[in-house]
This record gives C-alpha cells, structure tokens and sequence, in this order.
C-alpha cells in the first residue's frame, strides 16, 4: 500500500462519522442501563424497607433490560439491513434494464451538487465503467460503508453497554446503606450519567456542557417519576 492511501487511511479513521453505527449502540444501550436499572432500584427502594427485593428487581431489570436491548437492536438493524439489500438488488435490476436512464440519473445527481453538465456526464460515465452498481448505491442510494446497517455489531455493543451500564447502579444496592440508599441510587446514577455523557460528548467531538445538560435532566425526570411511583403505592415487599 503506497503511503498516499495510508496517509488517507489514516485521515478518514479520525473523523467522528466512522464511529457512529457503535457509538449510537453502545451509547444508548450504557444509557439505558443505568438509568433503567437505577430507576428499578429506587422505584422497589421507596416501596421496601428491607434490601434482598431491591437487590432482585434489580438483577432481574439488568438481565432482562440487557436482552431485551440487544433483541430489539438486533431486529430494528436486521430491518434496515432488508431494505437496504431490496433497494440494491432493485438497484442492479434497473442498471441491467435501463442502463442509459441509470447513467442520465446519475449525471442529475452530480450536477445538483455543482458540478457542470458536461462535467457531470463525464464523471458518470468514468464512475459506471468503473463500478456501476457501487457508484449507484453509494450516491442514488446514499448507502455506505459508514451509514450500512450491522444488526450484529449493533447487537453486541448495546447488550454489552447496557450490562456495563446496569451493573454500576447493581453494585449500589448491594453495598450502601439501605436508610439513604435512593438517594444514594439517584445522585450515583446521576454521576455515572454525566460521566457517560463526557465520555460520548469527547469520542463523538460535540458539545460536552449539551451532552451532560440533556443526559442529566432526563435522568432526573425518568428517577423522580418511578420514585413516586414506588412512594405513590408504598407496598411493603417484605
């Protein structure tokens, strides 16, 4: 590999965009983790007064929170990955059928974004010689290897996160004193949350003030609501 492609390599990997499809999952599901199991925990902790249903509600909400999240990611990317495939294949069928009206639509494509006419065609022309139907999904269909669909990865990262996430919020219900132990499951929660959000905010390349700002009000309002739930109905679980 000459250093020119290497030096390209190595440019295109420091930009944000390639780290979306993990980062989204693994994002959203660390989120959930904490804020899901948290809000177990001090939703049974205001209806209890003893610490071993709290402990098991929140084991059962990681368990099944984990998989639960890693089925839905799963199943929500499989679907995007079925339309992608349809629209190549549909893709191929009309570069075979229509080969003429396929390049003329591609020309349109780059002279909307500001190349001339002629300049457009020739383009079209050197790219569908190349590689018709790559060139076709990449810029009619907008598919690429950044923005393809990954049911797997995105399945593993998210069950992976959301257990990470869900584990933190665990490990205070079984160490921490019971008396004060939803407030101490709320402002840890809240802790890990910010945390999380630096974290995105720095890998991401956004805003870390916006980042703790969003990730910290809807936390507080998703804890404070199952707490009076929990307080609404004060079952004794004992």
């Amino acid at each position: 590999m000459s250093n020119e492609n290497v030096g390209l390599d190595n440019y295109l990997d420091n930009h944000y965009i390639h780290r979306s499809n993990w980062l989204r999952a693994a994002v959203l599901g660390a989120n959930d983790g904490i804020l899901s199991t948290a809000s177990i925990a001090i939703g049974v902790a205001a209806a209890s007064d003893i610490r071993d249903p709290i402990i098991l509600a929140t084991l059962a909400g990681l368990v099944a929170g984990a998989l639960s999240m890693a089925a839905g990611e799963y199943v929500s990317v499989s679907s995007q990955t079925d339309v992608e495939k349809a629209d190549i294949e549909r893709e191929k069928k009309e570069l075979q059928e229509m080969p003429e009206i396929e390049l003329q639509r591609l020309a349109e494509i780059y002279e909307q974004r500001g190349l001339k006419k002629e300049t457009a065609i020739i383009v079209a022309k050197e790219l569908t010689a190349y590689d018709a139907l790559g060139t076709h999904v990449r810029d009619e269909l907008g598919i690429t290897e950044i923005s393809q669909a990954k049911p797997i990865q995105a399945a593993l990262a998210s069950g992976a996160a959301f257990t990470v996430g869900g584990l933190l919020p665990f490990l205070v219900t079984l160490f921490l004193p019971l008396e004060s132990l939803e407030y101490s499951l709320y402002s840890s929660a809240i802790f890990f949350l910010i945390v999380l959000g630096m974290l995105t905010a720095k890998t991401g390349g956004s805003s870390i003030t916006k980042a703790i700002i969003r990730i910290t009000f809807w936390g507080t309002v998703a804890m404070g609501l199952t707490a009076l739930v929990g307080y609404i109905f004060n079952v004794n679980v004992g």
